[in-house]
């Protein structure tokens, strides 16, 4: 085994963790039930870049089931569960990742793992599907898949300029995916780790979601839920019309920056709060990203305002700016998520991570038949997770008739 973590005496505990994630995840472990017998990914390796999570842990023993060998490298370096790693370790997956990685070593846990000459690529953010194009470890890959939002948007544009070398599925866009995943697991877990990391009352407080995609509408209805009075900002016209439609109030950030008590970032974008937002926010002001990368917040035009930084609790710190206010940074600026909570329930990764595994046995199948861009979950595989995931809550619905059928192919009545 080559591995490099924190301590591989942490198993134990990861064994744990990932026990009740599978008791979690029915559709997953039935995924497995299959690869296991049918071993559909046999001498496939798959270097993978995801949160090592307890729910990553079950998409990889259902991987391993299914005939692969795995490397596994962290999408942040503040997301990883070291008892995870370990117990990964211990199940036969090349893990190189810990807790508190240096952004230098970060790129090098991925080098690792690409050493590996993957014919499969799993990635979230997209860092080891760049690096793999720039530094050429793309020798052996049929394809590839990608987790998020930004990764897509990295990918796509790399399409764009003709540097994509082979294909990947967008597994972000699955309906089954950024519908729940993106909506009720963000929604969810970001708030979970707000709520970690300072136990402030949300109720009453203002509240601005910067973004009103499906991360920002999850983050927005639940802070909603718990009492806030939420703002929006967007650049977008149509989504924010959209969120006026759904009631909140609507405006730029700079005139949000004057009386939000909470700022949550989840655009996919750089310098989303800015020096110029900075300077008008009220003291004591909490600030959060629930972006991929620790870009949102400005985190330089801060440091040059601030005459004094320290850190009050874990994962909060606190900034007096020279003007004597202080706001309060959560998580380095990183995924507040995961970083200060554990990520997106399990209930909910079920369906992203059954659309990995079966995305990535669609893409063993059709080695040689793929173009070199990027591809939509093929629907059928898409349908099927949302039906195993009914099936699991124990839920029926209607079918159609064959006249039923029959009218809905018809134009004339």
């Amino acid at each position: 085994m080559k591995f490099k973590i924190k301590d591989l005496n942490l198993a134990e505990e990861g064994r744990r963790q990932i026990e009740w994630a599978e008791s979690k995840m029915p559709v997953l472990m039935k995924i497995r039930e299959r690869f296991n017998k049918e071993k559909p990914l046999n001498g496939i390796k798959i270097s993978a870049c995801l949160h090592v999570t307890k729910e990553t842990a079950v998409l990889m023993k259902t991987l391993l089931a299914g005939g692969a060998e795995i490397t596994l490298s962290a999408s942040n370096p503040l997301s990883t569960q070291d008892e995870v790693a370990a117990a990964l370790v211990e199940e036969g997956v090349h893990v190189y990742a810990w807790r508190g990685q240096s952004e230098e070593e970060y790129f090098e846990c991925i080098r690792l793992a690409l050493k590996h000459k993957p014919h499969i690529t799993m990635d979230d953010g997209a860092d080891l599907t760049v690096t793999a194009h720039k530094e050429n470890y793309i020798e052996n890959t049929i394809g590839g898949t990608e987790e998020t939002t930004t990764g897509v948007i990295r990918i796509k544009a790399m399409e764009k300029e003709g540097a994509l070398k082979y294909p990947i599925i967008a597994v972000n866009n699955a309906l089954t995916k950024y519908l729940f995943d993106n909506r009720y697991g963000t929604g969810q877990s970001t708030i979970d780790g707000i709520m970690r990391a300072t136990h402030v009352l949300l109720a009453g407080k203002n509240v601005v979601v910067a973004g009103y995609g499906w991360c920002g509408r999850g983050i927005a209805m639940r802070a909603k839920g718990m009492g806030a009075n939420v703002i929006i900002t967007e650049v977008d016209p149509l989504r924010a019309l959209e969120a006026v439609m759904d009631g909140y109030r609507v405006m730029p950030m700079s005139k949000a920056a004057e009386i939000g008590d909470i700022f949550i970032t989840a655009t996919g974008n750089i310098d989303v709060i800015r020096e110029e937002h900075f300077k008008k926010m009220k003291n004591g002001a909490i600030l959060a990203n629930s972006g991929h990368f620790n870009v949102e917040i400005n985190i330089k035009d801060l440091e040059k305002l601030s005459v004094k930084k320290r850190k009050i609790r874990p994962h909060v710190e606190e900034y007096t700016l020279q003007n004597g206010r202080k706001l309060y940074l959560l998580a380095e600026g990183r995924l507040v998520n995961l970083a200060a909570a554990e990520g997106h329930p399990s209930e909910v990764m079920d369906m992203s991570f059954s659309n990995q595994a079966l995305s990535i046995e669609y893409l063993v199948e059709n080695k040689g038949k793929l173009e070199a861009k990027v591809y939509l979950v093929p629907k059928q595989i898409d349908m099927k997770v949302a039906k195993l995931k009914l099936e699991s809550l124990g839920i029926e619905i209607d079918k159609l008739t064959p006249r039923q059928e029959e009218y809905l192919q018809k134009w004339e009545l």
